[in-house]
Protein backbone atom coordinates (compact mmCIF):
# COMPACT_ATOMS: atom_id res chain seq x y z
CA UNK A 1 0.00 0.00 0.00
CA UNK A 2 1.47 3.64 -1.30
CA UNK A 3 0.59 5.83 1.92
CA UNK A 4 -0.66 9.09 0.55
CA UNK A 5 0.60 11.18 4.09
CA UNK A 6 4.13 10.70 5.38
CA UNK A 7 4.76 13.39 7.95
CA UNK A 8 7.71 15.75 7.15
CA UNK A 9 10.19 16.67 10.16
CA UNK A 10 12.42 19.51 9.62
CA UNK A 11 15.97 19.49 11.18
CA UNK A 12 18.87 21.53 11.22
CA UNK A 13 21.20 18.98 9.32
CA UNK A 14 21.30 16.59 11.59
CA UNK A 15 18.33 14.31 9.92
CA UNK A 16 20.54 11.08 9.63
CA UNK A 17 21.88 11.31 12.69
CA UNK A 18 18.02 11.64 14.26
CA UNK A 19 16.24 8.69 12.27
CA UNK A 20 19.14 6.06 13.80
CA UNK A 21 18.18 6.84 16.87
CA UNK A 22 14.50 6.95 16.20
CA UNK A 23 15.03 3.71 14.57
CA UNK A 24 17.09 1.74 17.38
CA UNK A 25 14.35 2.85 19.45
CA UNK A 26 11.47 0.55 18.39
CA UNK A 27 10.41 -2.57 16.56
CA UNK A 28 9.51 -2.67 12.87
CA UNK A 29 11.73 0.58 12.34
CA UNK A 30 14.32 1.33 10.03
CA UNK A 31 15.84 3.99 7.96
CA UNK A 32 14.21 3.27 4.12
CA UNK A 33 16.29 5.89 2.15
CA UNK A 34 18.61 9.30 2.06
CA UNK A 35 18.38 11.33 -0.92
CA UNK A 36 21.50 13.07 -1.65
CA UNK A 37 21.23 16.53 -2.61
CA UNK A 38 21.75 16.37 -6.41
CA UNK A 39 23.17 19.99 -6.59
CA UNK A 40 23.68 22.76 -4.01
CA UNK A 41 20.91 24.43 -2.65
CA UNK A 42 19.74 26.71 0.31
CA UNK A 43 20.25 24.31 2.52
CA UNK A 44 22.84 21.47 1.58
CA UNK A 45 25.47 21.12 -0.75
CA UNK A 46 25.65 19.00 -3.28
CA UNK A 47 26.04 15.13 -2.24
CA UNK A 48 24.66 15.98 1.03
CA UNK A 49 22.17 14.11 2.73
CA UNK A 50 19.12 16.46 1.91
CA UNK A 51 16.00 13.95 2.60
CA UNK A 52 16.02 10.68 5.12
CA UNK A 53 12.86 8.84 4.36
CA UNK A 54 12.38 5.77 7.27
CA UNK A 55 9.95 4.46 9.20
CA UNK A 56 9.55 4.20 12.23
CA UNK A 57 7.13 1.28 14.39
CA UNK A 58 5.79 0.95 10.96
CA UNK A 59 4.82 4.62 9.89
CA UNK A 60 6.57 6.28 7.42
CA UNK A 61 8.75 9.64 8.16
CA UNK A 62 10.54 11.82 6.07
CA UNK A 63 13.26 13.99 7.77
CA UNK A 64 14.78 16.78 5.87
CA UNK A 65 17.81 18.53 6.62
CA UNK A 66 16.43 22.24 5.63
CA UNK A 67 18.82 24.43 8.66
CA UNK A 68 17.77 26.82 11.24
CA UNK A 69 15.18 28.30 10.24
CA UNK A 70 12.30 26.52 11.70
CA UNK A 71 12.18 25.02 14.83
CA UNK A 72 9.76 22.13 16.40
CA UNK A 73 7.52 23.25 18.73
CA UNK A 74 4.67 21.70 21.66
CA UNK A 75 1.84 22.36 19.04
CA UNK A 76 3.03 18.77 17.29
CA UNK A 77 3.63 15.58 19.34
CA UNK A 78 4.45 11.89 18.89
CA UNK A 79 2.81 9.42 21.03
CA UNK A 80 4.05 6.28 21.83
CA UNK A 81 1.79 3.73 23.75
CA UNK A 82 3.57 1.35 25.85
CA UNK A 83 2.79 -1.99 27.14
CA UNK A 84 4.27 -1.54 30.73
CA UNK A 85 6.56 0.17 32.90
CA UNK A 86 10.03 -1.50 31.89
CA UNK A 87 8.90 -0.25 28.08
CA UNK A 88 7.78 3.36 29.79
CA UNK A 89 11.08 3.74 31.39
CA UNK A 90 13.40 2.20 28.72
CA UNK A 91 12.14 4.73 26.10
CA UNK A 92 11.95 7.46 28.55
CA UNK A 93 15.36 7.02 29.46
CA UNK A 94 16.74 6.40 25.91
CA UNK A 95 15.44 10.26 24.71
CA UNK A 96 16.25 11.47 28.22
CA UNK A 97 19.66 9.84 27.97
CA UNK A 98 20.24 11.27 24.41
CA UNK A 99 19.79 14.89 25.51
CA UNK A 100 16.01 15.28 26.10
CA UNK A 101 14.61 17.17 28.70
CA UNK A 102 11.72 16.12 30.63
CA UNK A 103 8.32 17.76 30.67
CA UNK A 104 5.14 17.05 32.55
CA UNK A 105 2.54 14.03 32.30
CA UNK A 106 4.69 11.44 30.36
CA UNK A 107 5.97 14.46 27.63
CA UNK A 108 10.22 14.42 27.30
CA UNK A 109 11.45 16.94 24.22
CA UNK A 110 14.27 15.01 22.30
CA UNK A 111 17.61 16.35 21.30
CA UNK A 112 16.74 17.44 18.22
CA UNK A 113 13.15 19.71 19.67
CA UNK A 114 10.60 17.30 19.14
CA UNK A 115 8.18 16.10 21.08
CA UNK A 116 7.51 12.77 22.71
CA UNK A 117 4.01 11.68 24.98
CA UNK A 118 5.57 7.84 26.55
CA UNK A 119 2.26 6.99 27.31
CA UNK A 120 1.05 3.61 28.94
CA UNK A 121 -2.22 1.82 27.28
CA UNK A 122 -3.08 1.52 31.10
CA UNK A 123 -2.80 4.90 31.90
CA UNK A 124 -5.14 5.26 28.65
CA UNK A 125 -7.91 2.89 30.12
CA UNK A 126 -7.90 4.52 33.61
CA UNK A 127 -8.82 7.96 32.09
CA UNK A 128 -11.90 6.49 30.39
CA UNK A 129 -12.66 4.17 33.59
CA UNK A 130 -16.55 4.20 33.29
CA UNK A 131 -16.26 4.83 37.54
CA UNK A 132 -15.56 8.69 37.07
CA UNK A 133 -13.71 8.67 40.49
CA UNK A 134 -11.58 6.54 39.29
CA UNK A 135 -10.43 8.24 35.84
CA UNK A 136 -10.19 11.18 38.09
CA UNK A 137 -7.97 9.81 40.88
CA UNK A 138 -5.80 8.44 37.80
CA UNK A 139 -5.71 12.07 35.92
CA UNK A 140 -4.93 14.12 38.89
CA UNK A 141 -2.04 11.52 39.71
CA UNK A 142 -1.34 11.69 35.84
CA UNK A 143 -0.90 15.46 36.46
CA UNK A 144 1.78 15.22 39.35
CA UNK A 145 4.25 13.10 37.15
CA UNK A 146 7.23 13.45 34.67
CA UNK A 147 7.85 10.07 33.68
CA UNK A 148 4.56 7.70 33.97
CA UNK A 149 4.52 5.64 36.88
CA UNK A 150 2.21 2.88 36.08
CA UNK A 151 1.68 1.77 39.94
CA UNK A 152 0.81 5.27 40.98
CA UNK A 153 -1.65 5.69 38.99
CA UNK A 154 -3.24 2.26 39.62
CA UNK A 155 -2.97 2.94 43.47
CA UNK A 156 -4.50 6.78 42.70
CA UNK A 157 -7.03 5.41 40.85
CA UNK A 158 -8.22 2.94 43.47
CA UNK A 159 -8.42 5.31 46.13
CA UNK A 160 -5.35 4.27 48.17
CA UNK A 161 -4.35 6.84 51.09
CA UNK A 162 -1.01 7.07 49.99
CA UNK A 163 -0.98 7.25 46.20
CA UNK A 164 0.86 10.21 43.88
Amino acid sequence: MTRKIIPMLWFDMVAEEAAAFYTSLLPDSRIDRVVRAPSDNPSTKEGAALLVEFTLAGQKFSGLNGGPQFKPNEAVSFQILTEDQAETDRLWNALLDRGGTESECGWIKDPWGFNWQITPRRLMELLVDPDPDRARRANQAMMTMRRIDIAAIEAAASGAPDAA
